[in-house]
């Protein structure tokens, strides 16, 4: 596989298990220093371990994206660690379920304190050390529902996924002048080792809806974020790449 990112260091958070994981192998394999950032720092190490490849490092950290001096340390912790900062995946997230009749505000506000505020904070507490990048990258895992579509139970998680791509296009404008794109990866129907346990019958429903008849795979992500921050993406900034098998293109359930 091709070492195009070899040198250069990339930022994963939520880069412990499920997309962000596939983001970090994909990455690896490249040639990048890969900085795991993940609440459970026991998990993340382990990760880390298993994605290290032969002549680039992996290494696993502690942070919450809630909270703007957490990441503000971490971000300080990598870059004496690995140098210089290049490219950084505003990845984690989460998704309960829970119906607006049925929501408190306290579900509602920590989904968008995950998913909305922890993308902005990601981006503030990085940018300083991605300005110094020859060219920087920010690239933002954001989802079809909401943006595009909607999922019963998930009006939270929808609203968190649209607020991101509307900070993401106005940080586009903003961080053109440093040299510095930003954009987003909205998948669709991923399988991550979160969905083993719903059995063999919802997986099977969730691949019905694409016209491939397959969930996608977090590498497919991952390649997705490997384009946005190469230099052959260098004239793109504040887009949205959807990577759903076609998921959002038919009329009706055929």
């Amino acid at each position: 596989m091709s070492k195009q990112f070899e040198g250069k260091t990339v930022v994963v958070t939520g880069g412990s298990k499920g997309i962000g994981r596939g983001i970090a192998k994909v990455f690896s394999e490249k040639g990048a220093n890969v900085a795991i950032i993940a609440r459970n720092l026991e998990e993340a190490t382990k990760t880390a371990k298993e994605l290290q490849g032969e002549h680039n490092s992996v290494n696993a950290y502690n942070a919450d994206v809630t909270s703007n001096f957490s990441l503000e340390q971490v971000a300080q912790a990598i870059a004496n660690d690995l140098g210089a900062i290049d490219i950084v995946c505003a990845n984690a997230g989460i998704f309960p379920s829970a119906s607006i009749e049925e929501m408190t505000e306290d579900q509602w506000n920590r989904v968008q304190n995950v998913n909305a505020k922890g993308t902005f904070f990601t981006v503030k507490a990085f940018l300083p050390y991605v300005k110094k990048a020859d060219f920087g990258r920010f690239i933002v895992t954001s989802s079809i529902t909401g943006p595009i579509t909607g999922y019963a139970g998930w009006s939270h998680y929808g609203a968190s996924k649209a607020a991101q791509l509307g900070f993401m296009r106005t940080a586009a404008l903003e961080l053109a002048k440093d040299n510095i794109t930003i954009n987003a990866v909205s998948p669709g129907n991923v399988f991550t080792e979160g969905l083993d346990g719903l059995g063999q019958d919802y997986l099977n429903s969730m691949a019905a809806a694409i016209p491939f008849k397959r969930l996608g795979t977090v590498e497919d992500i991952g390649h997705a974020a490997a384009f946005f921050a190469s230099k052959e993406a260098g004239f793109v900034t504040g887009q949205t790449l959807v990577v759903d098998g076609g998921q959002i293109l038919p009329e009706s359930i055929e």
